[in-house]
C-alpha cells in the first residue's frame, strides 16, 4: 500500500458500539445502586451478565474513555470503609459533575460516520469526500480504493448514486411500493425498543434513519436514482448492526429488508410497466402490452406441459419467463423447453384444462391489444379524463338537484290543500314546471313559485275559478299556508329526531346480539377444543404407557433368557478352588486350580491335610 493511500486513513473510534453498550448498561446499575462505576464493578457485572473476560473488559473500556464515550473521573466515597477517600470511577457521556469541555460536543459536529459502512465495526478509516460513509481499506475492493493522495475519492456510494434514473413524479409512483412492503417487513425490526434517535444511541449512529423516513423522501420527491434509495436501506442495516450487534438476530432481518429491497429494485430495472402493473393490479393488467414489448413463447416446466408465457430476461441457457393464467407465477425454464409462440398448439401435444383455457384467453386478449397499440399510459390518461368529465357532469348534475328541490317544494307548499283527487294533477304540473325553469333565464324564487302558479290555474278550472275570489281570501290562504309550513317542519323534525333514536337502539341491540353471539361461540370454540386437546393427550398417554408396558415385558424376558443361558454355562465350568477363575487342573473330587502356583499356595496352607485323592 501507498504512503500516500496511507496518509488518508484516520484513526475515528477503536471501542466496539456493542461492547459500549454494555458499559454504559453497567454504569447504570452502579449508579442506580448508589455505588461508584469503578473498574472492578463494572468487570463484574459484564463478567456476570454479559460473559466478558476481565482483560477485555479492562481493554475495551480503556478505549471507549478515548473515544468518549465513557468519561474518566475522580470520585470521593461517602458510604463503607472507603468513605471520604478519592476513586476512580466512570461516568456515562453528559452525566459528568466537572464543566463540559469542547471535547463533550465534538460528537455532534463529526461530518462523517465513525463505523465502518460495510463491516460495521471501528478501525482506522477512510472518508468519503462527498457524503459521510466511511470504509476499512479491507473492506473496498480493488478499484474502489483510492489511487493517490490529491485525488478526490468517492465512495461506493456515491460513485454508483451519479446516473439519474426517472424524473421525481416516475421515482415516487414506483418506490412507494416498495416502501410499502418495507413497512410491513420491518415492524419485526422496531420490537425491540431501542430508540436510534435517543441521546446516547445518538453518540453511536451518526445518522439516524428507518422506514417511515424513508417514505417521507419518496413523497417529496428527494430520491434522484434508485442507488439513493438503496444506499438508504442499506443505512438501516447499518444503524440496526450498531446498535444489535453485527450478529445479531434483528441485524440478519435487516439484512433480509435490504436484499428484498434491492430485489425489488432489481425488478422495477427489469421492466418498469411489469412492476407498476403486478403491485397496482388492474384488471387484465398482464394482458396491456409493455414497451417494447417481451417476446412470447411456450415454455414447459418440467412434470407440466407446454405454457403460454412472456420472456422477461435470458441468461446463458436458462430464460426467465411469467406465465399466462391466474397466479401468473414466474420460472427459469432451461432454453431447450422454450418454443416459440408461433409453434402450432397439436404439435406440443398441451392437456387442454381449465387453466390452460384461461391462459390462452388472457394470451389472446394482450396480442389483440398488441395489434391495436393498446398500452396502459394511454388508457390510464383517457381514463383521467373520462373520471375529470365524469365529475364534472355530476357535480353539475348535484347542484341542478339542489336548484329544483326547493322550488318543486315550494310549488306545492304554495296551493290550498284539497281533497287527494284533485291533488294529483297539480303536483304533475309543479314538477314540470320545475324542470323547465334550468331553460329559463334565472330569477328570484319567489318569481318561480308565482309562475308555477299561474299554470296551474291556466290549466285547472279549480285554480281558475279561485282566481276570481277576494283579496281576504288570499290573506287566509297565506296564513293557513304559514300554520301548515311549520305544522310540517315540526312533524319532519321529529320524525327525524325518533327515527335517528330508533335507528341509534335497532344498532346497538344488534351490537350487543352480536357481541354476546360471538363471545359464546368463541367459549365453545375454546371449550371444545380443550376437550379435543385433552382427550387426544389423554389417548396418547394412554397409548405411550402400553407401548410402554410391552418394551419393558419384552425386556425382563431377554433378560432372564440371558440370564438363565449364563447360569448354565457357568454349572458347565470348573473353577479356580484359590482364585476363583476358571480351572484347567483336576487334584481331587471338589478341588481344581488354575495355575500350579495357586495349586501350591493350596496345598501348603490347607488342601494337603484334606485331600481325598488316591497315592
Amino acid at each position: 500500500m501507498s504512503k500516500d493511500v496511507m496518509s488518508r486513513v484516520v484513526k475515528k473510534r477503536q471501542a466496539e458500539p456493542k461492547v459500549v453498550q454494555y458499559i454504559w448498561a453497567a454504569i447504570e446499575v452502579i449508579r442506580n445502586q448508589k455505588q461508584i462505576a469503578n473498574m472492578d464493578r463494572i468487570s463484574k457485572y459484564l463478567s456476570r451478565v454479559f460473559g466478558m473476560h476481565p482483560k477485555e473488559t479492562t481493554r475495551q473500556l480503556g478505549l471507549a474513555v478515548k473515544d468518549g464515550l465513557v468519561v474518566e473521573t475522580l470520585t470521593v466515597g461517602c458510604k463503607g470503609s472507603k468513605a471520604g477517600i478519592e476513586q476512580e470511577g466512570y461516568w456515562l457521556p453528559g452525566d459528568e459533575i466537572e464543566q463540559r469541555t469542547e471535547r463533550s460536543k465534538d460528537w455532534e459536529a463529526e461530518s462523517h460516520d465513525w463505523y465502518c459502512f460495510n463491516c460495521h465495526l471501528p478501525g482506522d478509516v477512510m472518508m468519503c469526500d462527498s457524503c459521510f460513509r466511511v470504509y476499512h481499506l479491507k473492506c473496498l475492493a480493488d478499484e474502489f480504493k483510492p489511487r493517490d493522495n490529491s485525488a478526490h475519492w468517492q465512495c461506493v456510494v456515491c460513485k454508483s448514486s451519479k446516473k439519474k434514473n426517472l424524473n421525481k413524479q416516475e421515482m415516487s409512483r414506483y418506490l412507494r411500493f416498495i416502501v410499502q412492503r418495507m413497512k410491513e417487513r420491518a415492524i419485526d425490526l422496531n420490537k425491540k425498543g431501542k430508540d436510534s434517535k435517543h441521546p446516547m444511541f445518538r453518540r453511536l449512529i451518526h445518522t439516524p434513519l428507518d422506514v417511515s423516513n424513508i417514505q417521507e423522501n419518496v413523497s417529496e420527491g428527494k430520491y434522484k436514482s434508485f442507488e439513493e434509495f438503496k444506499a438508504d436501506a442499506q443505512l438501516i442495516v447499518h444503524n440496526t448492526a450498531i446498535l444489535f450487534g453485527v450478529h445479531s438476530d434483528q441485524a440478519e432481518i435487516a439484512r433480509l429488508l435490504y436484499s428484498d429491497t434491492c430485489h425489488e429494485l432489481n425488478e422495477l430495472q427489469l421492466c418498469k410497466n411489469c412492476f407498476y402493473l403486478s403491485n397496482a393490479r388492474p384488471d387484465s393488467w398482464f394482458c396491456y402490452p409493455c414497451a417494447p414489448s417481451h417476446e412470447l413463447v411456450w415454455a414447459k416446466m418440467k412434470g407440466f406441459g407446454y405454457w403460454p408465457a412472456k420472456v422477461l430476461q435470458r441468461e446463458d441457457n436458462q430464460v426467465d419467463v411469467r406465465f399466462f393464467g391466474h397466479q401468473h407465477q414466474r420460472a427459469w425454464i432451461p432454453s431447450e423447453n422454450i418454443q416459440d409462440i408461433k409453434v402450432n398448439v397439436h404439435q406440443l401435444q398441451v392437456k387442454r384444462s381449465m387453466g390452460w383455457k384461461k391462459a390462452c384467453d388472457e394470451l389472446e386478449l394482450h396480442q389483440r391489444f398488441l395489434r391495436e397499440g393498446r398500452f396502459w399510459k394511454a388508457k390510464m390518461e383517457e381514463r383521467h379524463e373520462e373520471e375529470a368529465e365524469s365529475s364534472i357532469s355530476s357535480t353539475s348534475n348535484e347542484q341542478l338537484k339542489v336548484n329544483q328541490e326547493p322550488k318543486a317544494k315550494k310549488g306545492r307548499r304554495s296551493q290550498h290543500p284539497e281533497p287527494k283527487e284533485e291533488d294529483a294533477e297539480p303536483e304533475i304540473e309543479a314538477v314540470s314546471s320545475s324542470q323547465e325553469i334550468p331553460t329559463t333565464p334565472h330569477q328570484p324564487e319567489k318569481s318561480s313559485v308565482s309562475t308555477q302558479t299561474k299554470k296551474l290555474s291556466a290549466s285547472s278550472p279549480r285554480t281558475l275559478h279561485r282566481s276570481t275570489q277576494t283579496s281576504s281570501d288570499g290573506v287566509c290562504q297565506n296564513m293557513c299556508h304559514e300554520k301548515y309550513t311549520k305544522i310540517f317542519s315540526d312533524v319532519k323534525d321529529m320524525m327525524k329526531a325518533d327515527n335517528k333514536r330508533e335507528t341509534e337502539r335497532v344498532v346497538r341491540e344488534a351490537l350487543e346480539k352480536l357481541r354476546t353471539e360471538m363471545e359464546e361461540e368463541r367459549r365453545q370454540a375454546v371449550s371444545k377444543a380443550v376437550a379435543n386437546v385433552q382427550s387426544e393427550m389423554e389417548r396418547k398417554c394412554k397409548q405411550v404407557k402400553e407401548k410402554c408396558k410391552e418394551e419393558l415385558v419384552e425386556e425382563v424376558k431377554k433378560m432372564v433368557a440371558q440370564h438363565k443361558q449364563l447360569i448354565s454355562q457357568t454349572k458347565k465350568k470348573q473353577w479356580c478352588y484359590n482364585c476363583e477363575e476358571e480351572a484347567m487342573y483336576h487334584c481331587c473330587w471338589n478341588t481344581s486350580y488354575c495355575s500350579i502356583k495357586c495349586q501350591q499356595e493350596h496345598w501348603h496352607a490347607d488342601h494337603k491335610r484334606t485331600c481325598r485323592r488316591k497315592r
